[in-house]
């Protein structure tokens, strides 16, 4: 995968707690912890837009669309 550098500013208190892990071994190197914060924070975006669209959804209708497509299906089902 390709990768690019890039520059951030971060205040000294944040910094230092990120030494610690590092220092620590909890992440390698300061890049590979923010590369991780980054990636968690995304994909916590991107669940949360999921979930904000899912709500918009109506239950009933989309019950009915489902119901729908199977009805051709459903005729040519024997009965039990």
């Amino acid at each position: 995968m390709a990768a690019s550098k890039i520059a951030i500013t971060m205040d000294d208190k944040t910094l230092k707690r990120l030494d610690i892990l590092v220092k620590s071994k909890f992440f390698p190197n300061r890049s590979k912890a923010i590369q991780q914060a980054v990636n968690e924070k995304l994909m916590r975006i991107e669940k949360s837009r999921l979930a904000q669209e899912c709500a918009k959804l109506n239950p009933e209708f989309e019950q009915s669309l489902a119901e729908k497509g199977f009805l051709p299906e459903l005729e040519e089902w024997p009965q039990y």
